[in-house]
């Protein structure tokens, strides 16, 4: 009974703290008032602008540094005390953030975590609790709140720029297309290539092609008002607060094999083998990430209107995991399910098969399909039939049943749809590498010149 009761709890907990945020969201658009608009963090103050997005259990703010005056997206995660895989899945979207350099994929610029005991004490439920260090009290049962400083792009993401071509009745150019599917290959090529830490300067697996990789610059402060807001603000080296810093949170601990409940008889897949194994292994070994949830609302457009930046890692997890049972094929099965958006999703993570391995090439298929929503504004597998028809996307996917327009009514190259029919394979053997995809992108771009 005490059980069912602080499930109960939790549950009307969280539904309130909900309505909370969904009463900011709808007074987002009047004017802000510093006493219910203002969050104090990391010892700075921040004025909460508007609501930017949301998702199951994070919402994402437009906030102003009152110190620079500088805008940024602060993630707010909340992380339920019923529910403490939450916060771990929570840690390991930072660890996966932070472990990846490259200048097409979002830094985090700071984060904290703070003790929420159920947004008491302020109006909206968005403000942190007088806990500094985000772990230190017990006081609350609401659990724990996680805050991310992110990049604010104005411009938004490719969601927003497929959307505004719909509205308009035009289109991509080819050239514009094709580099904005570039940048997003780059950084893809940067998680599929990861190596372990100490690492020389090369970071590629072997067999991959040289393409040069772009250096990033080491960062300054990004709440500074004399920086400016384009630098790029990653470091090739290790985090200043991966080695003793101030923020108490970093590293992130990685989770060590807890134990995951899958119900039915009792049995349980551990969280080890969901997420491809506790990263082991001697400096400078290969060690794939696969990121599974690509698609456009994912990659942001950096304010020069033609950089792509890859985002939101809450999905990523080591590539290569080998499916012994088929406990863990549904496991799997499950956290594609939850993590991984239906129309890009790849066809082996609707049905995962036992005695097989899955793969970094449920990214290619990804890709394929974000090229082709860039290219005729909607994914393969949203079609009239599937959407309005009551077809099925999962169906139409497994099968690979997509359509593109005969070549001579289609506004791009032959060598464009070549890369969505070599990406968009049922079979992940027979799909490319994200080396041989950035060849193929690059050769169509020589194309049009």
């Amino acid at each position: 009974m005490p059980s069912i009761q602080s499930s109960t709890e939790g549950l009307l907990g969280s539904l309130f703290e909900r309505a909370q945020d969904a009463i900011f969201a709808l007074s987002s658009c009047l004017p802000c008032t510093p006493e219910t608009s203002v969050l104090k963090l990391n010892g700075r103050n921040f004025q909460i602008v508007k609501l930017l997005g949301e998702g199951g259990f994070s919402f994402v703010y437009l906030v102003k540094d009152q110190n620079s005056g500088r805008l940024f997206a602060l993630k707010k995660i909340r992380c339920s005390s019923y529910g403490a895989d939450s916060f771990q899945e929570a840690m390991k979207e930072i660890e996966a953030t932070k472990r990846f350099r490259s200048p097409h994929i979002i830094p985090i610029y700071d984060s904290c975590v703070v003790q929420d005991d159920a947004g008491s004490g302020t109006l909206f439920g968005n403000l942190p609790s007088s806990d500094p260090d985000g772990g230190g009290g017990r006081g609350g049962d609401g659990g724990k709140v996680i805050y991310l400083f992110l990049p604010f792009y104005e411009k938004g993401n490719l969601q927003d720029a497929i959307n505004a071509h719909v509205v308009r009745g035009t289109r991509f150019g080819e050239r514009e297309m094709l580099q904005l599917f570039l940048g997003t290959c780059k950084a893809v090529r940067e998680m599929h290539h990861y190596r372990l830490p100490n690492v020389g300067a090369t970071r590629r697996g072997a067999g991959a092609s040289s393409i040069p990789r772009m250096e990033v610059s080491p960062p300054d402060d990004p709440f500074s008002d004399s920086q400016a807001a384009e630098a790029p603000l990653i470091s090739d080296g290790v985090d200043a607060d991966d080695d003793g810093g101030n923020d108490a949170s970093y590293p992130p601990k990685p989770n060590k094999g807890k134990a995951r409940d899958l119900g039915g008889d009792g049995d349980t897949v551990e969280q080890s083998a969901l997420d491809g194994g506790v990263e082991q292994g001697g400096a400078g070994q290969l060690l794939p990430y696969a990121h599974r949830d690509i698609k456009p609302g994912n990659v942001m457009v950096a304010d020069d209107g033609k950089t792509p930046i890859l985002m939101d890692f809450g999905s990523t997890i080591k590539a290569r995991v080998h499916i012994k049972t088929r406990r863990e094929a549904v496991a799997h099965q499950d956290m594609a399910a939850e993590r991984s958006s239906m129309p890009y999703r790849a066809p082996e993570l609707f049905d995962v098969p036992t005695e097989t391995t899955l793969t970094e090439s449920v990214d290619i298929w990804s890709l394929g399909c974000l090229l082709y929503a860039l290219a005729y504004l909607h994914s393969p597998f949203e079609t009239t039939q599937t959407i309005e028809q009551g077809g099925s996307i999962a169906l139409a996917v497994l099968n690979g049943s997509y359509k593109t327009p005969p070549s001579s009514e289609d506004p791009y190259s032959e060598k464009t749809r070549e890369i969505i029919k070599r990406c968009i394979q049922v079979k992940p053997d027979e799909r490319p590498d994200v080396d041989a995809v950035i060849e193929l992108t690059q050769a169509a771009l020589r194309g049009l010149e």
